[in-house]
């Protein structure tokens, strides 16, 4: 019988000890006290529950529809839904020890940022780590059991703009702000894609 322990990184190998240890020890792996994290404003899982995590912000810095291919790619989905936050204000509870990491630009699963985090075990997108700051997939944080109650915190999550709009599966006629590529380094487009006038 395969265990959920059986699914770990290959990151944990004795030639990548070096690379492990130094990440364990910077946030957001880094393992510390509660009083020391601070208060808890929000906290969530992968599908299978296994890797747990909180949040000390109560909102996010940004937070953007993605439609770009490698995000459509490796989402499996029309676009990527992240919300930003740096890296100390989340901290792992469980589970940080069976992540696999995937350097997609090196298309390789050593630890270096930029990296794709998932859980080993059910393969969960957990979020995106950069330099400082990390994507967060909002779609896994615990919003509470009542839907009233689900869509008005959800609302703390809503983008404020899609970015590379241009290549979308289908329009989305939500009147956010779209981009043809990054925000505020792109041109700005319609819900149908057209350009907009500036």
């Amino acid at each position: 019988m395969i265990t959920k322990m059986d699914y770990t990184n290959d990151t944990h190998s004795s030639e990548r000890d070096t690379e492990v240890e130094d990440y364990t020890k910077r946030p957001p792996y880094l393992l510390q006290p509660s009083e020391e994290f601070g208060e808890i404003k929000w906290r969530a899982h992968c599908h299978c529950g296994l890797v747990r995590y909180a949040l000390r912000r109560d909102r996010p810095l940004n937070a953007k529809f993605c439609h770009c291919r490698q995000c459509q790619v490796l989402h499996g989905a029309p676009f990527q839904w992240a919300a930003i936050f740096p890296k100390e204000d989340i901290r792992f509870e469980e589970g940080a020890s069976c992540l696999s990491f995937y350097a997609a630009r090196q298309k390789n699963n050593k630890y270096q940022t930029p990296t794709k985090v998932s859980c080993s075990f059910c393969r969960t997108p957990i979020m995106d780590e950069g330099r400082n700051m990390c994507l967060l997939f909002p779609q896994l944080i615990d919003f509470s059991d009542s839907p009233d109650e689900q869509r008005h915190r959800v609302q703390t999550f809503m983008p404020t703009c899609h970015i590379f709009y241009e290549n979308r599966l289908r329009d989305i006629n939500d009147s956010v702000t779209k981009w043809s590529g990054m925000d505020e380094q792109s041109q700005r487009l319609d819900d149908a894609g057209q350009l907009v006038e500036q």
